[in-house]
Parts: C-alpha cells; sequence; structure tokens
C-alpha cells in the first residue's frame, strides 16, 4: 500500500518586503560604492525574485530603525549566534502552527499519530516537536521524529520517513511540519557565497498530512529516489558560526546539478517503469533561477513546464526546506476533476551535495 500527501498548508511572516528594499539594505549594510554597488544589485535584479518575507522588520527599514540589528552604519555588534537562536525559539510556534492551521483547519488532533519536524535554521530543547504538541493539542504519546540541519531537500526525507511509518501502519495519520527562519542568519562577510545566499533566502513554513492512500486522497507517492554527489561537498555546506549560520552556496552548484540530474531522473523513472513524456507536472525546488534553467535544459523541459517553481521562486525567494512543499501546494490549487491519475515528477537539492526526486500521482478521485 503506498501512502499519500492528503493535505498541505503554507504560512509566512507578516513583514513581506521587496528584493529592491533588501537590496538597497544589502548595499548600506555591506557597504558598498561605485562598481561593487551595481554588481550586487545587477545580481538582485537577476534572482528572479520580487519579494521574501522576514521574521525580522529591519529589511525594510532605514537603518536608523532597525529593531534587530544595530543602528550603526556597519552594523555592529553584530548579532550573536546565540541572540539569532533566540529570535528563533520566538518566532517559530507561531508561524509552525499557522502551516498547520492552513493544512488540517478541521482536523481532530487527537488522531494525529506521529508528527516529523524539519529545520536547519536554529536549535533548542525541549524542541518545536513538544511545543507543537502541546499548543495543537496532540497527544502526548504521538510519534515525534525531528529531522535537523539537512537544508533544502529535508522535506523529502521527512516524506519518505512517513511513507516508512503509513506503509507499516494503514491507521497512521502523520504530520509534517517544515518551517525556516533563513532571514536571521544574514551574513553581512562579502565572500561570494554570501553574497549569493543572501540574495536567494526567505522564511517561511509548510505542513503536510501523510496517510495510506487506501484511506486518504491527494498526492499519492509511487516512487523516490536520492543521490549524493561527492564531488560537490564544498559548493553547498551549512554551518554554525560565532555570528549565526553560515549558508555557503557556491556558483558552480547548477552545473553539478545539470550534470547529475539525468542519472537521477534514469534512475527514479526505472522504478516504475515510467518515460519522462508520461509525466504531466514538475515540482522543482527553486533553489535559484538558474538552478532551474539548468534542470530545463539538461531534461529538455519548458519554462511554461516549470512554471510552479518560477512563481515560488518570484512571491517567495528560496525558504529552503519547506519549498518544495509551497511548489507541491501551488500545484495542487490548480489541478482539476480531469488531472485524475496525472503525475508529478519532483526534485530538491542540498547539503553533500544531495539529489532527491519523487513521483506522485494525482488522486482526488474518493
Amino acid at each position: 500500500m503506498n501512502a499519500c500527501i492528503s493535505a498541505i498548508g503554507t504560512a509566512n511572516p507578516a513583514n513581506k518586503i521587496s528584493q529592491d528594499r533588501i537590496a538597497d539594505f544589502m548595499v548600506k549594510a555591506h557597504q558598498l560604492k561605485g562598481r561593487e554597488k551595481d554588481r550586487l544589485l545587477a545580481l538582485y535584479r537577476a534572482t528572479g525574485i520580487r519579494h521574501r518575507y522576514s521574521v525580522l522588520k529591519d529589511y525594510g527599514l532605514d537603518h536608523g530603525d532597525y529593531e534587530f540589528y544595530s543602528k550603526q552604519e556597519d552594523l555592529e555588534p553584530f548579532p550573536t549566534t546565540a541572540q539569532r537562536n533566540i529570535l528563533y525559539q520566538q518566532e517559530a510556534l507561531n508561524l509552525a502552527k499557522a502551516a498547520v492551521t492552513n493544512c488540517l483547519p478541521d482536523q481532530v488532533p487527537g488522531e494525529i499519530t506521529h508528527l516529523i519536524t524539519v529545520s536547519c535554521t536554529g536549535l533548542y530543547a525541549p524542541g518545536l516537536d513538544i511545543e507543537l504538541v502541546e499548543a495543537l493539542g496532540l497527544s502526548t504519546h504521538v510519534q515525534r521524529t525531528a529531522i535537523n540541519f539537512m537544508g533544502c531537500y529535508a522535506a523529502f526525507s521527512a516524506i519518505k520517513i512517513g511513507q516508512a511509518i503509513c506503509r507499516a501502519d494503514n491507521q497512521a495519520q502523520v504530520l509534517i511540519v517544515c518551517l525556516e527562519l533563513c532571514s536571521i542568519h544574514f551574513q553581512k562577510d562579502i565572500q561570494e557565497d554570501f553574497i549569493l545566499s543572501n540574495a536567494l533566502f526567505g522564511d517561511g513554513a509548510a505542513a503536510l498530512k501523510m496517510e495510506s492512500s487506501g484511506r486518504g486522497s491527494g498526492l499519492e507517492i509511487l516512487a523516490t529516489h536520492g543521490e549524493i554527489l561527492p564531488e560537490g561537498t564544498q559548493e553547498m555546506a551549512w554551518q554554525v558560526g560565532n555570528l549565526g549560520f553560515e549558508m555557503r552556496l557556491s556558483r558552480y552548484v547548477p552545473d553539478l546539478i545539470a550534470n547529475g540530474i539525468e542519472k537521477l531522473t534514469g534512475s527514479l523513472m526505472c522504478k516504475g517503469p515510467w518515460k519522462l513524456s508520461e509525466i504531466d507536472f514538475f515540482a522543482i525546488h527553486p533553489g535559484g533561477k538558474r538552478i532551474l534553467e539548468s534542470i530545463q535544459q539538461a531534461l529538455n523541459i519548458t519554462s511554461h513546464q516549470n512554471r510552479f517553481a518560477y512563481q515560488i521562486l518570484r512571491d517567495f525567494g528560496n525558504m529552503s526546506s519547506p519549498t518544495i512543499l509551497f511548489v507541491l501546494k501551488e500545484i495542487w490549487n490548480n489541478l482539476k476533476k480531469e488531472d485524475q491519475g496525472k503525475r508529478i515528477l519532483s526534485f530538491a537539492f542540498g547539503p553533500g551535495l544531495t539529489m532527491e526526486s519523487m513521483i506522485l500521482q494525482v488522486d482526488t478521485a474518493r
């Protein structure tokens, strides 16, 4: 018996900030002038992002009005990792609850048997999982799993765990919550990796419910497949520094993904077997505009076929682990009755360099 995703909900913080406004903040924070300023502004225009969300108001304020960062021009003293983690702990629960409420507005809390939380932008214990149990009124004997520090592909890891649970127990109801507050980890170091990650990441949360496909309907998971590209180990990394978590994102990542995507896709398709021509929808993690373009070229698909990823990138930026669930939710919102039985091919990528893939089938008949 396969498992299915029977509900998806998303949420973002209240502060919606234009990419242009964030670029202005970065110019001032890095104290850039002349050609360096022009290059940064050009990078932000090229991202394909219109706006992002943050738990911080500062990215949309003049520096004399900052609430989290120092009002000094050089932002000194710069926030420590401890200060950022305290902010994460203050903000995480409410955003996670909002995503769950949007996912399961009518769910009886006691019916949830398993809770999986996913995050790489903050750590504390007792953690978000236990806080959600209390805040949502879940059973105190709900089985909990926490997936931490995996990055953008972590939702796939959670879905595969949920799939295994549902196959082992056809009465299971699994709640997955992915939450990331990427914007609290801004780095003012002008290394290329930091400049690029500062241009892409935003805050968001997504929740989904999984159950046996015999009990629910929605998006049935037909197959999954993951690969690690060891040659990309140094090109994408996420480490704890003294002044926040440091995201290293090399400009070579799109090329590495493009070189590995055909093998990944072929291995996944063999599990059907299916053909790429039998795929009706694409749900690709929008790690960046160049990543999307590289995958399209490698798989010979069009921007229109990949439109859902571009839409999420445009409206939210890259939110790490919840982002792929935002893409799936957008597809879900656009499904029609005649889409019954159609297939979705989904990808996500992260440190390792890790590449994950999945085929889902639309099942709305029940």
